[in-house]
C-alpha cells in the first residue's frame, strides 16, 4: 500500500520527482511522453543529417548525385538494354519518379531495423522513450526526401516547358502527404519490428540489403503495372509499396494505375503494421540489453 505525503515526511524519506516504470500496456505508445521528449526528437534528427555527410568533400551535393547516378544507370540498363516501357514519358523523369519516394522508403527502412543494436550504448545510460529514435530517422529522411523531390520537380518542370512528352500533372497531386505518411508508416513499422528480430538474431543484419533489393524488383520502380502481363498485375499491386509509387507517378507525371481502393488497402495495412510493430518493440525494449 502506498505511503501518504506525511508518513513520508516523518519517516524522512525522499520524494522523486517523476518514477519510471514498465509499460503494462504494449500498445501503450505514451504520446504525451514523446512530445515532451520533443527537443531530443529535433537533436537526433540533426545528428543524423548532419553526421551522415560531416567529412565528405560534397557533403549536401550527394542528396542530388546519388538519385542521378541511380536514375542514369536505370535508364541504361533497363530502359535501352532491357528496352523496359516507360509509358511514353522521358526515361529520367520516369525512373526518378518512383525513386524519389522509393528512396524514402528504403532509407527509413534501412535506418530503423537497426535502432537497437547502433543505439546500444546510449539505451543503456540513459532514459528517453525508445520510440523517439524511429521517429526522428522518419522525420531526418524527411528531409533528404524533400531535397531529392525539388532535384525532381525540376526535371519535371524541364520537360513540361520542352513540351514534347505527354506529360499530365492533376490534381492528385494533393495526396502527396498521404503518400508520404503511408510510406513512413510502414518504413517505421517494418524497420522496427526488424529491429527487435536482429537483437537475437544478427544474421538478419546481412539479408536486409538483399531483401530491399528483392523488394524493389517486387514494387513497380524499375517498370509500371501497365507495362506486365494482366495476369500479374493483382500480384503486383498486393504489395502495398506499388499502390502509393504508381499513385506518385500518376500524380505527377499522368502515368500509372492509379485506386482509391488500393491506397486504402495500403493505408490500411500500415495502420495493422504499425500496431503489430509498436507491440514488438515495447516487448523487446525491456529486455533486450540482457540479448544485444
Amino acid at each position: 500500500m502506498d505511503k501518504t505525503k506525511q508518513e513520508m515526511e516523518i519517516h524522512g524519506e525522499q520524494r522523486w520527482s517523476e518514477v519510471l516504470k514498465p509499460k503494462d500496456n504494449l500498445l501503450n505508445i505514451r504520446l504525451g511522453e514523446i512530445w515532451r521528449y520533443r527537443d531530443l526528437i529535433q537533436m537526433f534528427v540533426m545528428r543524423d543529417f548532419v553526421a551522415t555527410y560531416k567529412q565528405t568533400i560534397l557533403g549536401p551535393i550527394w542528396f542530388f548525385i546519388q538519385p542521378i547516378l541511380t536514375t542514369i544507370m536505370f535508364a541504361v540498363v533497363f530502359g535501352g538494354f532491357a528496352q523496359l516501357s516507360s509509358d511514353g514519358m522521358p526515361r529520367l523523369l520516369f525512373y526518378l519518379s518512383a525513386l524519389t519516394i522509393w528512396n524514402y522508403f528504403s532509407e527509413c527502412f534501412t535506418k530503423t531495423s537497426s535502432v537497437f543494436i547502433t543505439n546500444a550504448s546510449i539505451f543503456g545510460k540513459v532514459y528517453f522513450p525508445r520510440l523517439i529514435i524511429p521517429i526522428s530517422i522518419v522525420v531526418s529522411n524527411l528531409l533528404k526526401f524533400l531535397i531529392q523531390f525539388s532535384l525532381f520537380l525540376g526535371f519535371l518542370i524541364y520537360y513540361l516547358i520542352d513540351g514534347g512528352y505527354p506529360i499530365k500533372p492533376n490534381l492528385a497531386i494533393l495526396l502527396l502527404p498521404v503518400l508520404i505518411i503511408i510510406m513512413a508508416g510502414i518504413s517505421l513499422g517494418a524497420g522496427m519490428i526488424f529491429s527487435a528480430m536482429t537483437t537475437k538474431y544478427r544474421d538478419l543484419t546481412f539479408l536486409l540489403t538483399f531483401g530491399i533489393q528483392l523488394l524493389m524488383y517486387a514494387t513497380p520502380v524499375i517498370y509500371s503495372v501497365q507495362s506486365i502481363p494482366e495476369k500479374y498485375r493483382g500480384w503486383v499491386m498486393m504489395n502495398p509499396l506499388s499502390p502509393v509509387v504508381e499513385a506518385f507517378r500518376y500524380a505527377f507525371l499522368g502515368t500509372g494505375q492509379f485506386s482509391v481502393f488500393s491506397l486504402t488497402y495500403s493505408a490500411s495495412f500500415m495502420v495493422v503494421l504499425l500496431m503489430v510493430s509498436v507491440v514488438i518493440f515495447n516487448r523487446v525494449e525491456r529486455t533486450f540489453m540482457d540479448t544485444v
